[in-house]
């Protein structure tokens, strides 16, 4: 079994909504899979994807004269609770069938972590009307594939078929959101393959296990300072009965989101999803954890040793994210710092546009091979081997502001430290050329569109944001409102959070 994506964080030198749009091909989702796709090396949280930028030439296109394809795209919902999102795409004979649970690590009790990697596991293992092997049989007889994966905040499960297979699709996936069957001889086998992954996606890479342990300090207060993936010690202890309680609880068409992409009559391919999905009966489901996490708590910063054979410096500013300033289940609770003393209303006006701001910013700072941090202390200053930063704008809860930095030979990690803080001091009192801003918002949005080319980004980018609670048709708009973001919004989006007092260090040493 291989990852879907990293368990831990991919540092990206690309804005956080085209990083998404790369990874589709999200995250910046933190996922684990029970087979593949393509995605980037499960176990370095430092890997790059390359950025779209590589030349110096100043961009003529702005992020306004762009539009993101919405049409035909059809919303539905059943009376027991199930979404239905289907999107019609006819330029090859294939449907993209891909079932969505709003139940992800962030939602696991304290002392089973992984638990909901682990079910996605036994997911493949037969209900009492199709054995896993029949199950897996049945996809490769009539030419489809399969996958799923468990991120902070979803588990998610797909089938592409031939567009006529679409009701098999269906079957199996409404089969087993109800009928899955708990064999221990396999949950035992599961188990240990679980475990075998924890031990070589993360313990035996130091670098993962030394960006597990920076999380925890920098969302203390969030689930999501946990890994996906778990502790060890919390999975060895998970039973057969936890994962059937587990199941019972999440598993349920009112906490599920059903997305169609492909060749397919909406009208016909809805007359299939009421025909397997309308009777299964919705439950009431429990409240989920919080994923709040208030920043400025004061200058933090530790030192590891680990199996390293070059020091790595990792920083994370606590921001809010898109999902911090809409309305939702969790919008009651709020950080405990303000802007400027607004009211909560204004404040979360004010943090929409400082979360687009912070993105570009993140794009500025590390957009390409012509950005500030690789240009001025790579190659100019060669004081780093490389850099990277992360800022997930479409991220569910309260995010990080990542910057990981490889110091070149004779170079101390607090020399590396001070100079990527004097660049964001920069960016805060500096001028920022237009060609800048220009690019960072062009990179942004052509990378979005790029992934409407295949049926799975389709699909992903529509699941994604719908199990987070942000509406998809939001994407309609970004163009618009990233042009509306100017440079002083930027450079007050650094001021307010890009500031030591909300800064965490870990510095990796070589044991």
């Amino acid at each position: 079994m291989s990852s879907f994506f990293n368990t831990a964080k991919s540092i990206n030198p690309v804005s956080s909504l085209t990083k998404l749009a790369l990874a589709i091909g999200i995250s910046g989702m933190l996922l684990s899979g029970c087979q593949s796709l393509p995605h980037a090396t499960a176990t370095d949280p430092v890997s790059k994807i390359q950025s779209t930028d590589q030349s110096t030439t100043k961009p003529t296109t702005t992020s306004s004269n762009l539009t993101m394809d919405l049409s035909g795209r059809h919303e539905y919902k059943l009376d027991n609770g199930l979404k239905v999102i289907i999107k019609e795409d006819h330029r090859a004979p294939v449907v993209m069938t891909q079932l969505w649970y709003k139940v992800g690590s962030s939602d696991e009790p304290s002392d089973k972590g992984g638990i909901s990697h682990l079910l996605e596991h036994m997911m493949f293992k037969g209900t009492e009307q199709i054995s896993g092997t029949d199950f897996e049989r049945l996809i490769a007889k009539y030419g489809g594939v399969n996958n799923a994966f468990t991120s902070y905040d979803y588990t998610g499960y797909y089938e592409l078929f031939p567009a006529n297979r679409l009701s098999l699709a269906l079957e199996l996936e409404a089969d087993r959101m109800t009928n899955l069957q708990f064999d221990p001889a396999a949950f035992a086998k599961e188990h240990q393959v679980v475990m075998e992954e924890r031990r070589q996606r993360t313990d035996d890479d130091p670098i993962a296990k030394a960006y597990e342990t920076f999380r925890l300090q920098a969302l203390p207060d969030s689930p999501k300072g946990e890994s996906v993936i778990g502790p060890m010690a919390e999975l060895e202890s998970i039973t057969l009965p936890d994962l059937k309680a587990w199941y019972k609880q999440w598993y349920v068409p009112n906490n599920a989101t059903l997305v169609i992409v492909g060749d397919v009559n909406p009208d016909a391919a809805l007359t299939q999803v009421k025909r397997y999905f309308a009777d299964i009966p919705k439950r009431v489901l429990p409240k989920r954890a919080s994923v709040r996490q208030s920043g400025f708590r004061g200058y933090e910063q530790t030192t590891t040793k680990q199996a390293v054979k070059v020091p790595v410096l990792i920083m994370a500013y606590n921001v809010p994210s898109l999902w911090s300033t809409i309305d939702n289940d969790d919008h009651q609770a709020t950080q405990s710092h303000t802007v400027n003393n607004k009211s909560p209303k204004t404040q979360s006006l004010a943090q929409r546009k400082d979360t687009f701001a912070l993105s570009l910013a993140q794009a500025v700072l590390d957009g390409g091979l012509s950005s500030r941090l690789e240009r001025r202390l790579v190659r100019e200053q060669g004081l780093l081997a490389s850099v990277g930063t992360s800022y997930d704008l479409l991220e569910r809860g309260d995010g990080l502001f990542l910057i990981q930095a490889t110091p070149r030979e004779g170079v101390s990690l607090e020399q590396v430290q001070n100079a990527i803080l004097t660049e964001i001091e920069k960016l805060k009192t500096d001028p920022i050329a237009a060609d800048e801003i220009t690019r960072a918002k062009t990179n942004t949005m052509t990378g979005l569109i790029y992934a409407q080319d295949s049926m799975e980004g389709q699909a992903q980018m529509i699941g994604s944001l719908q199990s987070i609670g942000i509406d998809d048709t939001l994407l309609a708009k970004l163009p618009a409102e990233l042009d509306q973001v100017s440079v002083s919004d930027i450079q007050k989006a650094a001021k307010t959070y890009l500031v030591k007092d909300n800064l965490s260090v870990m510095n990796v040493e070589p044991e």
